[in-house]
């Protein structure tokens, strides 16, 4: 659909990802392989981190500290990888599910999620996983809140140094405030997957159906 819409664009093009591409469904590594082997052609990529890879990044850094990834939808992901296989994974070691995953992770996965940047900006517009703090300047952001915050940012009607465009808190419908844009439709629960169009001081959705 991103590629129909820009067939007839002659300007430059690229595609920001917002993050979030493991722990949804079944299918973890093979949307990694997808995003790896296969970029859009013709478009400039940018890959964000979401709380989702950065939980799987610290699981391998530290398994037994970042255990909790387990319970929000690391375990599919670890199965996606054909890692701890059979109902006793969430009795299983850390350190051992750790270890399994080293494994069989491909390189080429991990050095994705490692590239995946914090936050993107371009014109007026600041792309970002989760949201911002407000009234805190982008260079004194914290991470932890890029990839994680909620209400502080999506309650806030503070003038930002840039339009915000963010997944990570899902709604119904998108989201357009003066201050921020939330393109997060839950595709893994509704099938209806969002992207944001921006094209001059145009701004319009392509998406996919909703599931019944």
């Amino acid at each position: 659909m991103i590629e129909q819409d820009a067939r007839d664009f002659d300007g430059s093009k690229a595609v920001v990802y917002l993050g979030d591409y493991i722990d949804r469904g079944a299918q973890s590594s093979q949307v990694l392989e997808l995003l790896v082997v296969q970029p859009l052609s013709g478009f400039e990529t940018v890959y964000l981190r979401g709380n989702h890879e950065q939980s799987m990044l610290d699981f391998l850094d530290n398994p037994r500290a970042a255990a909790a990834w387990l319970s929000y939808g690391g375990q599919v992901a670890l199965l996606s990888y054909g890692v701890g296989i059979g109902k006793m994974m969430m009795s299983m070691d850390p350190e051992m599910l750790c270890d399994e995953l080293e494994q069989k992770l491909p390189k080429s996965h991990l050095e994705f999620l490692k590239a995946c940047l914090p936050v993107y900006i371009e014109g007026s517009y600041c792309f970002v996983h989760a949201g911002i703090r407000p009234h805190v300047a982008m260079e004194e952001q914290e991470s932890s809140d890029l990839f994680w915050i909620r209400e502080e940012f999506t309650r806030s009607r503070a003038r930002h140094q840039h339009i915000v465009v963010h997944g990570h808190t899902i709604s119904e419908e998108v989201t357009f405030r003066p201050n921020r844009i939330g393109i997060d439709t839950g595709a893994y629960e509704t099938g209806l997957l969002t992207a944001l169009v921006l094209e001059g001081q145009q701004q319009r959705l392509l998406q996919t159906g909703r599931s019944a």
